[in-house]
């Protein structure tokens, strides 16, 4: 199936690793281009490399900087001429127990996870024509919490209100908003918070595949619902998580 990406233009944020990097991987195989960010040039310049400087540009930059939005945007501009969407995501918050983050660590995952999302997202619409379609990677702690991150169970869910009522509002421009929900996928986020091959073991078993997620798996998803195939889908929360949710 053709999903029309050839020639179409996107911002990843957090786009060098991980689901971001997957993503933009299966965008560009598609025939698409990618602006990636990070806040590693390091990382930038590789993922550059690794997807083609005919097909990917990079900004290292921080998602809670209040500059970053504008300065993709520009980027996406000055680099391919034009913009037909993002997928906005982050790395996690540190992990912690229910009372054991700071006022600090809550201020500076809300700044980054969800003012950088809201933000980028602001950025955007100003330029996105009918047709385009905004991402949210989110998390299954969107719907239901996990254990030792409660900072992100905090925060996801209310980012997945929130796109949904973008979805609402910019749905007669015929732009698109979604939510991701990506469940265990093996990334370094996961080994950092389960750094235990024994745990891992314990969580797959957990899951009706009996398997973490690879992030090829994830990227899929997202290049297909970014792309013009899914034209009739917006404000959905998908999980990708190998059916571990049990909500409808």
């Amino acid at each position: 199936m053709d999903l029309g990406l050839a020639g179409r233009v996107y911002v990843v944020t957090g786009g060098t690793k991980g689901l971001g990097f997957a993503t933009a991987r299966c965008l560009v195989d598609d025939g698409a281009r990618v602006v990636v960010s990070s806040r590693s040039a390091e990382s930038v310049d590789g993922a550059v490399a690794a997807l083609g400087a005919d097909a990917a540009v990079g900004l290292a930059a921080d998602n809670a900087d209040p500059d970053t939005p504008e300065r993709l945007v520009a980027l996406a501009q000055s680099a391919w001429g034009q913009l037909d969407g993002a997928l906005i995501s982050v790395g996690g918050p540190p992990g912690t127990d229910a009372l054991g983050a700071s006022d600090e660590q809550w201020r500076a995952a809300f700044e980054s996870v969800f003012l950088g999302a809201v933000r980028m997202a602001r950025a955007l619409m100003p330029h996105l024509d009918a047709g385009s379609a905004v991402g949210l990677v989110l998390s299954s702690s969107a719907k239901s919490p996990i254990t030792g991150i409660e900072i992100s169970n905090g925060l996801r869910p209310g980012l997945a209100m929130w796109a949904k009522q973008v979805a609402d509002e910019f749905g007669p421009r015929g732009i698109r908003v979604f939510s991701l929900l990506p469940g265990r996928v093996l990334t370094e986020r996961i080994l950092t918070l389960t750094p235990d091959a024994a745990d891992r073991d314990r969580l797959a078993a957990s899951i009706p595949l009996r398997r973490l997620g690879e992030p090829a798996e994830f990227g899929r998803v997202a290049a297909f619902l970014l792309s013009p195939a899914a034209s009739y889908l917006t404000g959905l929360v998908v999980p990708v998580d190998g059916g571990a949710s049990r909500a409808l």
